[in-house]
């Protein structure tokens, strides 16, 4: 596997250079977002429209409690530099966000910034939040102050190790790689390309997680124009995977169909949902209507091949020699007997799966990613499909933690990426040791 992408060493770095030309600023104090102008009342339509913005958003993903209380925070979001909890957006005055003007909502959505100044980790999508237009934010504003039970839940602060703990330093990390701007429309594009852009690149913040990030734990892009954009990223032990036109690792198989199943059901022909795409799915994306379901594929499949990463040859040769392994006649690959004993029931010895009960590995996107962590931690700590109105009963892929070694773990997985047609690089045993060891962190 190769080296994590955000470097905790870079990050320290650039921070601490910050905080020097922080030093030198007299201007550098943030100042508050407060603002006297009084609450607007409540608008039915405007509540109900920022509730459907709010799912498209998967607010809840992120801020429902442990509890299952809707936005009352208190969950962790795992960064580089340790847990980030997620705060109380509920309109509870004490706890939530209940005192909020207009005004203040919008800093902290769109600017990082909360009433009293502090700044917010990035771990809150507001680079992306950016994009929305005035009227957006109006009605989420309606929504969480109007459409939300308040719930007085206390949530556990942030405290993250010098230098990161210096907050006032985002002010300038706002500056140097944030997004500032509203979408702006493409007009030499379709309305439908249009309407998944905006999606994807803001409402949707997709980029979040599936974007490379840089030693500032920036993301490396904010649309198409950018060479990294959606080409995958680690996000607390999960790989977000590459979601450009790569016909290996990223979606350039994938029909416009297929990605629109994927969202709505939690999975297609070619993949399910897993990990933290499957509360994406079972919170936010199948309560999307089929248009908007629609534009995001339209405009996730008009992006370029990048990033690429390995490749399917479906040929009567691969697949006899795949043949020949499982059968035990090529010793030099041992995992094709961790295959047969373990995977083989659910996923084929010809690597097809079975329809609506598990995913083909043959030719799989994931199979063949660049960085094998979500492969690695579906195995280690297995995953469920998320809960869907028409995805049928959720799946459950059981993890292997203490049953199979790092070292069995590394061998089957470099067996399915090197069978059926597959080929990616293999999978060595301290990939599987470092992560065991991070997801027990």
């Amino acid at each position: 596997m190769k080296a994590p992408r955000s470097l905790p060493a870079l990050h320290a770095a650039l921070l601490a250079a910050l905080l020097c030309a922080a030093a030198l600023c007299t201007a550098c104090h943030p100042g508050s977002e407060a603002n006297d102008a009084p609450r607007p009342p409540p608008d039915p339509a405007q509540i109900q429209r920022g509730k459907q913005l709010a799912t498209a958003g998967d607010c809840a993903s992120c801020h429902d409690s442990a509890q299952h209380e809707p936005f009352a925070g208190g969950e962790a979001v795992n960064s580089p530099f340790g847990p980030i909890y997620a705060s109380n957006i509920t309109p509870d005055p004490v706890h939530g966000i209940g005192r909020y003007t207009p005004q203040q909502f919008a800093a902290a959505l769109q600017r990082g910034v909360a009433p009293d100044g502090k700044r917010l980790y990035p771990a809150m999508p507001y680079p992306s939040f950016a994009a929305l237009a005035p009227r957006d934010v109006d009605a989420l504003y309606q929504y969480f102050m109007y459409g939300v039970t308040p719930v007085p839940n206390e949530v556990k602060p942030t405290r993250l190790p010098f230098p990161f703990n210096q907050r006032w330093v985002l002010l300038f990390w706002r500056m140097a790689f944030s997004r500032h701007s509203r979408y702006e429309t493409e007009p030499a594009r379709s309305a439908q390309w249009n309407r998944g852009a905006w999606l994807v690149q803001g409402l949707g913040h997709c980029g979040a997680c599936h974007t490379p990030r840089g030693p500032a734990y920036n993301e490396m892009g904010y649309d198409e124009h950018s060479p990294l954009y959606l080409t995958g990223g680690v996000i607390d032990n999960w790989y977000a995977p590459n979601l450009t036109g790569d016909p290996g690792s990223g979606l350039g198989q994938w029909s416009v169909d297929d990605i629109a199943a994927f969202l709505r059901n939690g999975h297609n022909a070619r993949a399910y949902a897993f990990g933290a795409m499957s509360p994406v799915v079972g919170a936010s994306t199948q309560h999307l209507s089929d248009d908007d379901l629609n534009a995001i594929a339209i405009y996730l499949k008009s992006l370029p091949a990048r990033a690429r990463n390995g490749t399917y040859d479906d040929t009567p040769e691969a697949r006899a020699s795949t043949r020949q392994a499982l059968q035990g006649g090529t010793p030099e690959r041992p995992g094709a007997g961790v295959y047969l004993a373990y995977c083989a029931k659910c996923h084929g010895a010809d690597g097809r799966g079975k329809p609506d009960e598990a995913p083909p590995l043959a030719g799989s996107a994931l199979t063949l990613s660049e960085d094998p962590t979500s492969a690695l931690r579906l195995v280690i700590e297995g995953s469920a499909s998320p809960k869907t109105a028409g995805g049928g009963e959720p799946r459950k892929m059981p993890g292997f933690r203490t049953r199979l070694t790092d070292s069995e773990i590394a061998e089957v997985l470099s067996f399915v990426r090197g069978a059926w047609g597959n080929n990616a690089a293999p999978v060595a045993p301290a990939d599987a040791t470092r992560l065991r060891e991070a997801i027990q962190r």
